[in-house]
């Protein structure tokens, strides 16, 4: 892979490190955003929807 894209392998390494470190932010940061509108829902079955996606994420499924 590093040879394809002219890098240095350490630089392949970085790269996969980086790009799994954004999309653990990205995840966190949707995790948040469901928290906080689970919270903010007055509707029961939309807040129980909400629950359920969290579930999902926190529980996979």
């Amino acid at each position: 892979m590093a040879k394809s894209r002219r890098l240095s392998a350490t630089r392949v390494l970085v790269e996969f490190f980086e790009n799994g470190i954004e999309a653990d932010k990205r995840k966190q940061q949707e995790f948040f955003d469901l928290a906080e509108r689970f919270r903010n829902e007055s509707n029961p079955d939309a807040a129980r929807r909400l629950g359920d996606q969290l579930g999902r994420m926190v529980f996979g499924g």
